[in-house]
């Protein structure tokens, strides 16, 4: 189906006026675009009508069944993990899986049809295994997913009802309140300070105004305000499909160890081919019979070390295994060995180092009267359009009744302060909440002031502003951006967010790991600082604030994120750039993120972990979700997957030596012309003895540790000589 607009040419539905519904969101639909250039004033007419009428009852039940049956309907899901024809193609078409089969075929072409079939049987467990893994991460994710599918509100029949995406038509009158996703593409009908933030689709953090008239896309969010819309394009014509047919990509990238193996594999399979050429050249030069000729050939397809990738792979599998007995999610089988390469961990203290349970602790009134000021504060966290577990915190704890507002400045990350206007006051004051250094940039905070900041910041606690600006400009614009001329501070407010129980062990433990921690937040520097400390985390450099950052090349920035652990104030932009950053200067990066902003970050990193309570879109494009919502189980993640590195290091080890010992062996024995010196069951036993039964106890001996960052060389030292004196022993 082509895009849908307003100008496609329906019937009129059959609705069902309601004049109750009309006041809600009727108000302003005379200010609804309609495409009407070059039409006849009774299409105009009709047009209009159907809009007026639309947005008082929307559509009848039967209309809407109508719609759906024409293809109409809101029917593609939105993929909530990797598709399962994508994580079949992943594991069954790899380089190694390849290789295999082209042994396996040249073997059969030889004759050999047991081998052949050994060598299938291989990639086919290559291939289950992986796939078991990973189909049974996508079925979690898809049921949290569906857990929290978020349902939509909308009109039928002249009433709000509640309706499952899927059941969403083009012509459907959806509401909008804080916190609703929007799931469809659509024009905004009525709007009441009705602001969208639209950063997974954009990148941008801004919040967004929206009026009568203009488009709202699927995958973006309301955080302030109230209105209704018409969905346009539903289904695959929506942003939020194309966002997760493109932005996702569901790509696998190779860990170093996976690179390092297929490159040793691709040596491999070129000495095997130069052996193979040599002694092919040699057989028909002596004219050795046919039979001796396929022995040899068999004997050489087998220095390719096919069960050390089958090792890897059910190493993979198992770490995942015991990883999701603590709590973490594998969507992707070699992130176990991605997490062992993490040299930096990047997080925001909410919800990880601390319990995110914030509580109101203080209100100290610096200004006017204490119980008016009080009074305010209470009504504002309580008339917030876009609640927060800040105005939460103090609407819990002073109470307060929701008033009428005639202005609002929604709380966003980019401007780190959120401002209200009633439509009662007579006096007409406008009221802010913000973070001290912010609000400072028009207060101009007095020295006492700023120190009793400091001191509270210094002692871990959260401390906002509370400021009013009486007799502000009448009419305030509906959505403000600006701090209000005039603001004098009325209180400063306290709050206390207790730190997680595990959050002291689990950072020791990633020291012991050799895991650098950067602690990126929206709080206050001085603040995280402070808890950070409490935790036990040497912070080194001390804390640095986004404003410090803000405007620094490349280099800078990374110069700074190499020498500091603590960042306060950081935007969402900054934060990406701070993980870009290191990522750049060579630091295999892990980010643990929970909301849409976090999106671009956690796609940047090495290794994106998304919280289980996290949006839908963090947990779609992260490599592990921790399901009990708590990083302590990452640290037991990461010693899991060095201690899988550290034991496929030294089964490597093995294999290479059996290999090269093998080939040095082979090139003696012809050089002197005695003949072959290993038939194909032998060749088999040798491995077995050699290879295969110390590779088990590698597997479980092995420790985790930091890994080495050149795997190959680190092991020509051992390799080298070990397969020289054994090809000597074995030619004596």
């Amino acid at each position: 189906m082509s895009g849908v607009s307003s100008c496609r040419r329906w019937s009129v539905p059959q609705l069902v006026p309601s004049s109750s519904l009309a006041k809600l969101v009727g108000a302003r639909t005379a200010a609804i675009i309609d495409c009407t250039r070059g039409l006849d004033p009774q299409t105009i007419a009709v047009r209009r009508w159907r809009s007026r009428v639309i947005a008082a009852a929307g559509l009848t039940t039967a209309e809407a069944a109508r719609r759906r049956a024409i293809g109409q309907g809101n029917t593609v899901a939105i993929q909530s993990s990797r598709p399962l024809r994508e994580i079949i193609r992943d594991n069954a078409l790899t380089f190694i899986n390849l290789v295999l089969f082209s042994i396996g075929a040249a073997l059969l072409l030889i004759g050999r049809g047991g081998d052949a079939a050994v060598t299938a049987g291989l990639v086919a467990v290559n291939v289950t295994v992986g796939l078991v893994q990973e189909v049974r991460a996508k079925r979690t994710l898809d049921r949290i997913a569906l857990l929290t599918r978020p349902r939509v509100r909308a009109l039928r029949d002249g009433r709000e009802v509640e309706l499952d995406p899927s059941e969403i038509v083009v012509g459907d009158v959806l509401l909008l309140r804080p916190g609703d996703q929007i799931v469809v593409d659509g024009r905004v009908l009525d709007a009441s300070s009705l602001g969208v933030d639209e950063s997974l689709l954009t990148g941008e953090s801004d919040i967004i105004a929206k009026k009568p008239g203009d488009t709202v896309h699927s995958g973006s969010y309301c955080v302030t305000g109230i209105g209704s819309y018409e969905a346009e394009r539903v289904g695959a014509e929506s942003t939020a499909y194309r966002l997760a047919q493109g932005a996702r990509a569901f790509r696998r990238v190779l860990t170093p160890l996976q690179r390092q193996v297929n490159l040793v594999i691709r040596v491999l399979v070129l000495l095997a081919s130069f052996l193979g050429a040599l002694l092919v050249l040699g057989s028909f030069l002596s004219r050795a019979p046919l039979a001796e000729s396929i022995r040899m050939g068999a004997v050489v397809a087998g220095l390719v070390p096919n069960g050390l990738i089958l090792m890897i792979i059910v190493a993979y599998a198992m770490g995942a295994v015991r990883i999701a007995g603590q709590g973490a999610l594998v969507q992707q089988a070699n992130a176990v060995e991605s997490l062992s390469n993490v040299t930096v961990l990047c997080l925001d203290k909410t919800g990880t180092l601390t319990a995110n349970r914030i509580q109101l602790e203080e209100v100290r009134v610096v200004s006017g009267e204490d119980e008016w000021v009080r009074a305010r504060l209470a009504d504002f966290a309580a008339s917030a359009s876009g609640g927060t577990r800040t105005s939460d915190a103090i609407a819990s704890a002073l109470g307060g009744a929701a008033r009428p507002v005639r202005a609002e400045a929604p709380f966003t990350s980019e401007r780190k302060w959120s401002g209200l206007a009633f439509a009662d006051d007579p006096q007409h004051w406008a009221f802010v909440l913000g973070a001290p250094e912010v609000m400072a940039q028009r207060l101009g905070i007095e020295p006492e002031l700023q120190s009793e900041v400091e001191r509270l910041q210094g002692q871990g606690r959260r401390v906002l502003l509370f400021a009013g600006a009486i007799g502000a400009a009448d009419p305030l614009p509906a959505t403000w951006t600006e701090l209000p001329a005039g603001l004098r501070t009325l209180a400063i407010v306290a709050f206390t967010d207790e730190l997680r129980p595990e959050a002291s062990e689990a950072l020791r433990e990633f020291a012991e790991a050799g895991v650098a921690i950067k602690i990126i937040s929206g709080d206050s520097p001085e603040t995280v600082l402070a808890l950070v400390r409490q935790a036990g985390l040497q912070a080194s450099g001390g804390a640095v604030s986004g404003l410090d950052i803000a405007g620094l090349d490349d280099q800078a920035l990374g110069e700074i994120a190499e020498r500091h652990s603590v960042f306060g104030r950081i935007t969402p932009e900054q934060k990406e750039r701070l993980v870009d950053s290191l990522v750049r200067r060579g630091h295999y990066v892990a980010m643990i993120g929970d909301g849409v902003n976090d999106v671009l970050s956690l796609k940047r990193a090495h290794v994106g972990i998304a919280m289980r309570s996290g949006a839908q879109a963090t947990r779609a494009v992260a490599d592990v979700v921790l399901l009990n919502d708590s990083f302590g189980s990452l640290a037991p993640a990461i010693r899991e997957g060095q201690r899988i590195r550290n034991g496929m290091e030294n089964i490597l080890r093995l294999f290479l030596t059996r290999v090269l010992a093998v080939a040095l062996l082979i090139s003696s024995v012809a050089m002197v012309d005695a003949g072959f010196p290993l038939s194909p069951k032998h060749n088999s036993i040798l491995t077995f003895l050699t290879v295969g039964v110390p590779t088990f106890a590698l597997a479980l001996w092995a420790r985790p540790g930091v890994p080495k960052t050149d795997l190959v060389r680190s092991m020509l030292g051992f390799v080298l000589p070990a397969a020289f004196w054994i090809a000597v022993a074995d030619l004596v």
